[in-house]
């Protein structure tokens, strides 16, 4: 008798009201590929981007002089509608998880462009783990004090 799959919830698009701050993104004429939408590979590049921007603009994290650096160790995406140049892109950010070391980053990537109904439920939608490491030792470090701060606001 054949096992029985687990049932997996399909994932759905969300509305902005699920995520805490935006950021805007600017998509780029390199963005697009030959279908005419922006690659899948560059909205990784937007998660990094948002989260990143958000967190050196809070001054959550100093990528020059901190002595704790946030390294990827997971990322994926699900992909509901197309984003394409010259229209812009507005990124959500919210936290799901804080450990010791590491840090669940969300983010929601809407349509940003004025007038687009489309632009109230994600385009993509997906994730990535930070864990925390000493800058020299690359060993993970407990997260720093103004870090913690600016994550309690994403949560």
């Amino acid at each position: 008798m054949p096992d029985k799959q687990p049932s997996v919830e399909k994932p759905r698009p969300e509305t902005r009201s699920a995520y805490r701050v935006f950021r805007a993104i600017s998509t780029r004429w390199m963005d697009n590929d030959v279908y005419g939408h922006v690659n899948n590979v560059v909205y990784y590049s937007w998660f990094d981007t948002a989260v990143n921007g958000h967190l050196i603009e809070s001054g959550a994290i100093d990528i020059h002089e901190g002595a704790v650096i946030g390294l990827v160790v997971e990322t994926q995406c699900n992909y509901f509608a197309p984003l394409a140049f010259p229209d812009p892109v507005l990124a959500g950010i919210r936290v799901a998880h804080v450990g010791s070391s590491s840090v669940r980053y969300e983010v929601g990537l809407f349509s940003g462009k004025p007038g687009d109904p489309s632009g109230e439920l994600t385009a993509a939608k997906g994730h990535f783990v930070h864990v925390y490491v000493d800058k020299q030792s690359r060993r993970p470090a407990a997260l720093p004090p103004q870090l913690l701060s600016v994550l309690e606001q994403l949560k």
